[in-house]
């Protein structure tokens, strides 16, 4: 299976080379493509720009992950390959942070500025019905004003007709003072009621500009145009809730209330006898509690009206595609995990590698350049033996030169010396007896011509 296993990595080494390079380059394209986004300048200053850094993030990507390849699969010590995964975790940090959410923007940047705009139309829309509310919640009192209203009219037509209050029948100062407070009544239910107008007309204004900035969402084309038109259309917008605020009625209903209460001026009775002139007083009084409770009502009712919190319309804010991405993570959670895919898919072959190769070391013999020799391996190494056996047989031969030089040294330097020792021993004899004299030159030129005179050439070299 090693082999098996070596075969296949060896196979794999240049798809592995091509794979690195091709998720570099599409990481590159995609970081091109959103850096572009956050550039300002000429059109060749951002372009520019754009290339350098799509480039560099290119070009680091595929240095870190080869980096990795070549060496993290072989590391064997734990130490030291954990140092390794800690560089890896490392780099991918940092690619994720210079590369992978350029390569996000790119690839759901305009998408996430239709969820921005989208969102936007909902906060407006829902301050549009707030103030368009505030703005009626006047209109709720249109009932209770034209209660009292009638009520007033039908007392003062009863004291005409019949005399129902002061028991004297006939226009007169209590029938003209409940005419006066039924008709100051309907003028103001009047003024309630011709304020609707103006408030539906500012809403179905406020209405078409929310369906002018939904088409402008879901329109094709680039987004930027799109964008800046939806501003335009979220200013004028913003007016029409500003004017829905001041069109309410509910503060002029309020002075009114209290202009009931506090600018009363009870009439004179002007009846001909004391009694009738006295009944009209107590009615009189009467009426101007029950004005003065039904100004007091009204009052209440307009200021919890008023009371309300005022709407703020939401400001818009423009965002790029790559700020929108990133505050619109959450909704777009596939593009973010293509986005770091394509940047970190390396880390997995990685780990693959690592894998492959410790079931090779744990599969194959010991000796793992027996494994992986060629045949061309092999005939270097017998020519480099056979070159060794050479080199040790001529150091053999030299050092059996060498020693039998010296034996034949020792051998003449002790034949010389005897031969010394007997000319000497000679020499001695021949001084006391002169008589061997001729004898002992001859036998000495016949020994010299017999021995071989020792010369520094022929001396053996000495270790």
């Amino acid at each position: 299976m090693a082999k098996a296993l070596r075969n296949g990595v060896a196979a794999l080494e240049s798809t592995t080379k091509v794979t690195l390079a091709i998720l570099a380059l599409a990481s590159g394209i995609y970081t091109y493509l959103g850096v572009r986004e956050l550039l300002d300048g000429t059109a060749n200053l951002v372009f520019f720009g754009a290339v350098i850094y799509a480039v560099a993030v290119s070009v680091g990507i595929f240095a870190f992950w080869s980096f990795l390849m070549k060496f993290a699969p072989h590391v064997r010590s734990g130490m030291s390959r954990l140092m390794l995964f800690v560089a890896m975790g490392i780099g991918s940090v940092m690619i994720v942070a210079m590369s992978s959410w350029l390569n996000a923007a790119a690839l759901a940047g305009s998408a996430a500025l239709e969820q921005h705009l989208a969102e936007t139309i909902e906060d407006y829309q829902q301050t549009l019905s707030e103030a368009h509310n505030n703005a009626l919640a006047a209109q709720s009192l249109l009932p209770d004003i034209q209660l009292a209203a009638n009520r007033f009219a039908r007392l003062s037509s009863e004291e005409n007709a019949s005399g129902a209050l002061t028991g004297t029948s006939g226009t007169g100062t209590v029938v003209q003072l409940l005419r006066q407070m039924s008709t100051q009544l309907k003028g103001l239910a009047s003024e309630v009621e011709a304020s609707r107008e103006p408030v539906k007309q500012l809403f179905e204004q406020g209405g078409d500009h929310l369906a002018r900035m939904r088409r402008l969402v879901s329109a094709n084309g680039p987004i930027a145009p799109r964008s800046d038109a939806f501003a335009e259309q979220v200013v004028a917008l913003t007016g029409i809730i500003s004017a829905l605020q001041e069109t309410s009625i509910a503060p002029a209903v309020k002075r009114a209330a209290d202009d009931l209460t506090r600018t009363f001026i009870a009439p004179v009775a002007n009846g001909n006898s004391r009694d009738l002139a006295s009944r009209q007083t107590a009615i009189i009084a009467r009426v101007r509690e029950a004005i003065s409770g039904q100004g007091d009502a009204l009052s209440e009712a307009a200021q919890e009206i008023l009371d309300r919190e005022l709407v703020k319309p939401k400001r818009f804010v423009p965002l790029s595609a790559p700020e929108a991405v990133l505050q619109y993570a959450g909704e777009f959670v596939p593009s973010w995990a293509g986005a770091i895919s394509i940047d970190l898919l390396p880390a997995v072959l990685i780990l693959i590698m690592c894998i492959v190769q410790a079931a090779i070391r744990s599969e194959e013999d010991p000796n793992e350049f027996a494994n992986t020799i060629t045949a061309n391996d092999m005939v270097q190494a017998l020519s480099l033996y056979d070159r060794l056996q050479d080199h040790r047989r001529d150091r053999l031969r030299d050092d059996v030169n060498r020693d039998r030089s010296a034996d034949d040294y020792v051998v003449r330097e002790a034949a010389l010396r005897a031969t010394i020792e007997k000319e000497q021993a000679h020499k001695t004899a021949q001084d006391k007896n002169p008589a061997h004299t001729s004898n002992t030159a001859q036998a000495k030129n016949s020994t010299q011509g017999k021995v071989t005179p020792i010369t520094k050439r022929d001396e053996p070299r000495r270790s």
